[in-house]
């Protein structure tokens, strides 16, 4: 942001009187060693060439140098209440500033744009808000780290189908029902969670795994979740090759959803699920004991993560866009 150049008064007097003599900005700009454009902001904000006096000038910007300066955000109760409230759901700056413009149109008072929340955040951020900000971001951590856990074998997965063999269909995400999951790992990988991700709608579901990961265990869990969607959702399922999935025929039995695997060392080719993944250990660390969550906080948490606006999704939020899918099948889910 540019500062404010102060201008003494011996200037504002030689502005004045050049004024009067109908002396161009670009004129008086030479005799002062200022730029024209100096002395031409300098004159609009006080009236004009035929209003322009050097002492009310003076008079003015020394009150605005005394004034502080508050911050939208902080001037308006509604509009810090929406920010706070958005922060403490975990939302990006950007994510706010975009999704307020959605439910609030016709109410220029309810404007606000990231730079400015995080120049709140940042330069009068303590106690609280400072906490809100670091809740805000994304990984938590300043650089990437390297997994400590070894990979599962390969071989341990009999007849897995290859990712390639996926309907065409699932590539564009023009079609809901394809899903892509994982498991996220506690400390010493003692402890686990089961992350769902749908693609066209990153809609999200989160199934608590106690005890182990035993691939009947897994099978089981998630063939008890699917079913509790309708059909239309329940197209297939894209894997990484963890022998957590080695009973995969078994899901596929009591589903009726395919299974596809990914090729190895190919994170990217179950990208919803390893984003969503990211945004999870914001509220599950690594390097802490997942078994402690019970379904029903993993229940909020999805329900907070279905809540956020998504950029990917012209800032509509997962669970309205598949609340657009179920209302042309008589159904709703809850935010």
């Amino acid at each position: 942001m540019a500062c404010r150049v102060v201008l003494s008064a011996e200037e504002r007097e030689t502005i004045s009187r050049e004024l009067r003599a109908s002396r161009s900005f670009r004129f008086i700009g030479g005799v002062l060693g200022r730029h024209h454009s100096v002395v031409a902001r300098e004159v609009a904000r006080n009236g004009g060439r035929l209003a322009y006096r050097a002492t009310r000038a003076g008079k003015r910007a020394k009150v605005l140098r005394a004034r502080p300066k508050s911050r939208k955000v902080e001037r308006s109760g509604r509009l810090r209440d929406y920010v706070m409230a958005g922060l403490n759901a975990r939302w990006l700056p950007q994510q706010i500033a975009t999704r307020i413009r959605v439910e609030f149109p016709t109410e220029p008072e309810m404007r606000v744009s990231h730079e400015t929340i995080y120049r709140t955040l940042f330069v009068q951020g303590k106690g609280e808000l400072r906490a809100m900000m670091y809740k805000a971001l994304r990984s938590g951590r300043a650089k990437r780290v390297s997994p400590s856990a070894k990979r599962p074998r390969h071989d341990l997965i009999v007849g897995m189908v290859n990712i390639s063999e996926r309907p065409k269909e699932a590539e564009d995400r023009a079609v809901p029902g394809f899903w892509e999951g994982d498991l996220i790992l506690g400390s010493a990988c003692k402890s686990q969670i089961l992350t769902l991700v749908e693609r066209q709608t990153r809609f999200v579901m989160l199934i608590r795994v106690p005890h182990d990961r035993s691939a009947d265990r897994v099978a089981l869990l998630l063939a008890n979740k699917m079913k509790t969607l309708p059909e239309f959702l329940r197209k297939s399922i894209t894997w990484d090759q963890g022998s957590e999935m080695a009973d995969h025929a078994v899901f596929t039995m009591a589903t009726g959803m395919p299974v596809y695997f990914c090729d190895p060392h190919s994170p990217w080719q179950r990208g919803t699920n390893e984003n969503t993944n990211r945004l999870l250990r914001q509220y599950f660390p690594k390097g802490t004991d997942l078994s402690v969550h019970s379904q029903a906080y993993l229940d909020e948490v999805a329900r907070e993560l279905n809540g956020r606006p998504r950029q990917t999704l012209d800032w509509y939020k997962p669970v309205e866009k598949l609340n657009e899918l179920l209302a042309k099948h008589g159904g709703a889910m809850t935010p």
